[in-house]
């Protein structure tokens, strides 16, 4: 089992940053790509940016060259810089970890930019 818990959203302005963080704990060897979801109100979870064991990353086309993924291997956190928010990134933000091919999900951290 792999315990994933965000931190760092909230409420910020159009235009502003934040910083969201995912620490695991638990079973974390063998995890494999982690990434970054989010669902907003009335739409079906969609991807955000994924990060491999490798460190290869991979954007959904609306967050490219705004989010940076990144990912602290010793100490087991995943980190995801948000630039630039815009109204239409808020969401409820959840971590996910793939490790022996089972997908881990965090309980998500609310994310609202206002304009």
């Amino acid at each position: 089992q792999v315990q994933l818990v965000e931190s760092g959203g909230g409420l910020v302005q159009a235009g502003g940053s934040l910083r969201l963080s995912c620490a695991a704990s638990g079973s974390r060897f063998s995890i494999n790509a982690m990434g970054w979801y989010r669902q907003a109100p009335g739409k079906q979870r969609e991807l955000v940016a994924i990060i491999t064991s490798g460190g290869s990353t991979n954007y959904a086309d609306s967050v490219k060259g705004r989010f940076t993924i990144s990912r602290d291997v010793a100490e087991n956190t995943l980190y995801l810089q948000m630039n630039s928010l815009k109204p239409e990134d808020t969401a409820v933000y959840y971590c996910k970890a793939e490790r022996l091919r089972i997908d881990f999900w965090g309980q998500g951290t609310q994310v609202t930019v206002s304009s």
